[in-house]
């Protein structure tokens, strides 16, 4: 309970930490570098400063890696080539900070044909922006032994019509690019269909967790297992016990499953609710202990209840539930309903929904829209950054 009492406290000083650390780090690199470094190409520094609207910290460190060249015509060449496609003069910057060997490269040669590729899939001009200026490698790899293959591996995965999924996946993994991912990624889909997992559960698995395509087979072997292990066939939910199992190591996962047991659940009652709903494990040790904390503490829900349904404590407490037990709450004070409902039966409730049932109450709907809307604002964006942060350490 003190746990659950402390937590918007508690998340203000994790917020507060999270945003000073980066820039205490900042300062210091940023100061250290500008002081010792100098700039040994003038012309390149200045053009990327004043055309391009780099900063100069961008502009150092991109310029520094050509000291010998004293033309900047290539990189005019090149500049005039993204903003063709679309770029804006930041998303250049992005491009070229994240691979300043692009400056030097042959426009027509290795440029266009690259992007073409990617045009030719018909995804969105801002999405290929996004996706080229955010991951500019992918101009550095090889069209026919790379680009391509891969394309077309993902595209017997996907099909011809998600190609804006294609984006999702190249953004999240463009690691799959080298020859042994490559094989990997071969190897990996061929495994994954002869355990049932096709069509669109095999794309839904690639788009949420691109990663397990590029695991060693044996890795993915053993994964499959531990699934399958714990009650998991080749069933619907065998790709969503895949999922989560892939996500952390097994330590964290046996120390998700020890908070299950400190709160009284059993062995048993650990592996139904995995069963049932396999991504529980995959939210945060904070969100799984606050969720228990507050249904059994708070709201009195038996833990039988929470086996049976454990998507309950997959539901934001910040944004869902705690704004609904308010509300509720209040209707019990004022006795505003002879037949009270039951607080699970008003959190199945969709938005609009609930927003219906608060519009009853006539002549209290403004205190309870306050006590629903003003609860939300003060905590929801606290509540889910701790959420946030834990799940990174996992």
């Amino acid at each position: 309970m003190q746990l659950l009492k402390s937590i918007f406290s508690t998340s203000d000083s994790v917020g507060l930490r999270l945003r000073q650390k980066p820039c205490i780090f900042l300062f210091f690199h940023f100061s250290s570098s500008s002081s010792s470094a100098s700039v040994l190409n003038t012309p390149l520094f200045d053009y990327l400063v004043n055309n391009l609207n780099f900063t100069r910290t961008q502009a150092l460190s991109v310029s520094n890696r050509f000291p010998k060249v004293k033309s900047i015509g290539k990189a005019q060449s090149v500049a005039n080539f993204f903003q063709s496609l679309g770029f804006s003069n930041a998303q250049i910057a992005l491009a070229i900070s994240k691979a300043p060997q692009l400056l030097s490269a042959n426009v027509d040669k290795n440029l266009r044909p690259k992007a073409k590729v990617f045009q030719d899939l018909g995804i969105s001009r801002p999405g290929l922006c996004k996706l080229l200026s955010k991951n500019s490698s992918l101009f550095c790899c090889s069209l026919e032994k790379k680009l391509i293959p891969s394309i077309q591996i993902l595209k017997k995965v996907f099909g011809d019509r998600d190609n804006e999924v294609l984006v999702k996946v190249f953004n999240r993994a463009t690691g799959i690019m080298s020859r042994d991912s490559l094989m990997k990624v071969s190897r990996n889909i061929e495994y994954l269909e002869s355990c049932g997992i096709v069509g669109s559960q095999l794309s839904s698995l690639l788009k949420r967790q691109p990663r397990i395509f590029r695991m060693q087979e044996s890795a993915l072997r053993d994964v499959v297992s531990r699934a399958s292990d714990m009650g998991f066939s080749t069933d619907r939910m065998l790709v969503h016990a895949i999922h989560t199992l892939s996500c952390m190591n097994e330590q964290t996962f046996k120390k998700k499953w020890e908070l299950l047991k400190s709160y009284g659940f059993s062995e048993n009652d650990c592996l139904v609710i995995f069963r049932k709903c396999p991504g529980f494990f995959r939210a945060s040790m904070v969100k799984i202990e606050l969720g228990i904390e507050f249904f059994m503490n708070v709201v009195k829900v038996d833990k039988n209840v929470l086996v049976s349904r454990p998507n309950l404590l997959m539901s934001s407490l910040g944004n869902r539930v705690i704004p609904r037990y308010k509300v509720l709450q209040i209707i019990k004070s004022k006795k505003l309903m002879k037949r009270e409902p039951s607080f699970l039966y008003i959190l199945d409730h969709s938005e609009e929904e609930f927003l219906e049932f608060i519009s009853r109450f006539t002549s209290d709907v403004e205190e309870l829209l306050v006590a629903y809307k003003g609860h939300l604002l003060q905590t929801s964006s606290d509540s889910e950054e701790v959420e946030e942060e834990e799940e990174e350490k996992t």
